[in-house]
């Protein structure tokens, strides 16, 4: 059914990643950056322009658009959903795809930073993508495939069922997202608005993969307070709070329990922002693990070892303050097993063999299956995400897009 179809994902891909879309952790508003809104607006025009007439942006800038079923069976309501916004760790401004086509499996050195060179060493999954069309970034930005890869493929997915009415399905909701990199992606999210039954993110990693289970995780902030004085008369009297988070940091272990010296099913904590002065100094964690009950574990472990570096300075102060931000999504995919034997099947038509392994992180699909909307992961082909060698394989997105119409088919066979 697919021979005579001319794909649209690359092409839109190709114009998504030039609009500037990073979001912003220490933003207070939602969504964290009003360039967001940009990618938003522009998908509810294309979507209203293939038919979709309620396609629409919310005041949180959520896009919701449906697909309406075409067969008479009582098929659940499915969600596809993925998120606009790139990561802060590089910018996303002024992005210049590049397409570098029939890939030979030679060095692809990006041409606005030389220095850049994506080899088969460096990424190893290149080499099974030999022949394909890869796109990169041109070297000074990431490309934004992660995750305006899953937005074009929701958004062929669209254009297809529209123009194939000969496929059935029944009634599908599309949900785009913002702020999904700075963990805030469904913050804001009317589930009732949204009325689906069950989900898939379309969310990266390589072709054939299906994800069912990711990290837990909390977030950490570990406060020390000092004594300031000034510095021309301060003995006796000061205590460093930056000092003391020096130190603290200083004292984590070297060689495990950290995101460089850990894999697998390994979980960690990890430093990733410090902040302060001699009276006051901050440093902000991420807490992982995949079994949920570690998190406690790691916590206190951070607390006691935050005491202690307070004991060495009589006078110094430590609080320690622990926030839930997500959960293990299989802890609840496990009760709906249908919803991935559903997409394993379709991978399979589709003609891939099924990948299956943890995801060392998180996707909107973690929060929304504690949400009520068992949602696990479907590939997207996009790889080294969060980085000026972000690429991804136009032939991976085009069997994203065929897995997702035999994944809609399979809901009505079964219904």
């Amino acid at each position: 059914m697919f021979n005579n179809y001319r794909f649209s994902v690359a092409e839109r891909l190709l114009r998504y990643v030039q609009i500037d879309t990073q979001s912003d952790p220490y933003s207070e508003s939602f969504p964290s950056t009003a360039k967001q809104l940009d990618l938003s607006r522009l998908l509810v025009k294309e979507l209203m322009d293939m038919g979709i007439s309620d396609a629409g942006l919310d005041e949180h800038g959520y896009v919701f658009a449906t697909i309406p079923g075409n067969t008479d069976k009582d098929v659940p309501v499915i969600c596809f959903c993925s998120h606009m916004d790139t990561a802060p760790d590089v910018s996303g401004t002024g992005v210049k795809p590049i397409v570098h086509s029939n890939y030979d499996g030679s060095p692809i050195i990006l041409p606005d930073d030389p220095s850049q060179v994506l080899t088969i060493e460096l990424h190893p999954y290149l080499k099974e993508k030999i022949g394909d069309d890869i796109i990169t970034a041109s070297g000074t930005t990431l490309l934004g495939a992660d995750d305006k890869a899953g937005v074009a493929i929701i958004m062929d997915l669209a254009h297809f069922l529209l123009t194939h009415p000969d496929i059935k399905h029944g009634r599908i909701r599309i949900l785009f997202t913002p702020d999904e990199e700075v963990g805030r992606g469904v913050e804001k999210l009317d589930m009732e608005k949204l009325g689906a039954d069950y989900g898939y993110t379309l969310d990266g990693s390589e072709a054939g993969s299906f994800e069912d289970e990711t990290f837990s995780a909390d977030g950490c902030i570990v406060t020390f307070e000092g004594v300031s004085a000034h510095p021309g008369t301060a003995k006796g009297k000061m205590i460093n709070a930056v000092k003391l988070a020096a130190a603290f940091v200083d004292a984590l272990p070297k060689g495990a329990f950290s995101p460089e010296t850990t894999e697998g099913r390994e979980g960690f904590v990890h430093p990733l922002h410090i902040s302060g002065s001699a009276e006051q100094a901050k440093v902000e964690f991420i807490i992982r693990d995949f079994e949920t009950q570690k998190l406690n574990d790691h916590a206190a472990f951070l607390k006691q070892l935050a005491q202690e570096i307070a004991d060495e300075y009589p006078g110094a102060k430590v609080s320690v303050d622990v926030k839930q931000q997500y959960r293990n999504m299989k802890e609840v995919l496990d009760l709906h097993p249908k919803v991935g034997a559903y997409a394993k099947e379709a991978i399979h038509r589709a003609g891939l063999t099924i990948r299956q392994h943890p995801v060392r992180g998180g996707t909107d699909g973690s929060r929304l299956s504690f949400m009520g909307l068992p949602c696990p992961n479907i590939f997207t082909g996009e790889m080294a995400l969060h980085s000026r060698h972000e690429f991804v394989s136009v032939q991976d997105m085009q069997k994203s897009v065929e897995t997702l119409v035999h994944l809609v088919q399979i809901w009505e066979e079964n219904a």
